[in-house]
């Protein structure tokens, strides 16, 4: 399971192309893209997004690994960025690849939401309204009651 945290932008196709490319023990790639997108009131000036190097990246080793163990995951790949994002930049990136769908869109989907609620990123949100932490949400939470 390959894991990145970075400052820097990544171009979303050719991760894409290059995690697909090669594989003969898989049948079946599933991807996500994450957005920055505005918020429900006021206007997105720009979101940070603040983490503890190292600590993050072990936190999300944990998560990786628990999907790789749970489905027949034959490769992963979880991209995520920190720093100063603007609303329509990615975020994040989720890929997983196994030799059936099934274990592969589920692997993908449980990663997506255990990185959206338990991975330690802190996101504030800069508006026209002023500068909020962004609170987690109860359908997030709710959503890690399906494993």
């Amino acid at each position: 399971m390959q894991i990145r945290v970075q400052q820097d932008d990544f171009d979303f196709g050719d991760e894409c192309r290059h995690f697909a490319t090669g594989r003969q023990d898989t049948g079946a790639v599933v991807t996500f893209c994450g957005i920055v997108r505005a918020p429900d009131t006021g206007i997105l000036h720009r979101m940070e997004i603040e983490h503890y190097p190292g600590m993050t990246e072990r936190a999300i080793a944990r998560i990786a690994q628990t999907a790789q163990d749970r489905w027949n995951l034959t490769e992963g790949l979880v991209i995520h960025r920190y720093g100063a994002l603007r609303p329509g930049e990615r975020i994040m990136m989720v890929a997983t690849a196994s030799r059936h769908r099934a274990d592969a869109f589920a692997a993908a989907d449980f990663l997506m939401d255990y990185l959206k609620s338990r991975a330690p990123f802190w996101k504030k949100e800069i508006t026209d309204q002023g500068a909020d932490w962004v609170a987690a949400k109860d359908a997030d939470e709710a959503a890690l009651s399906r494993w």
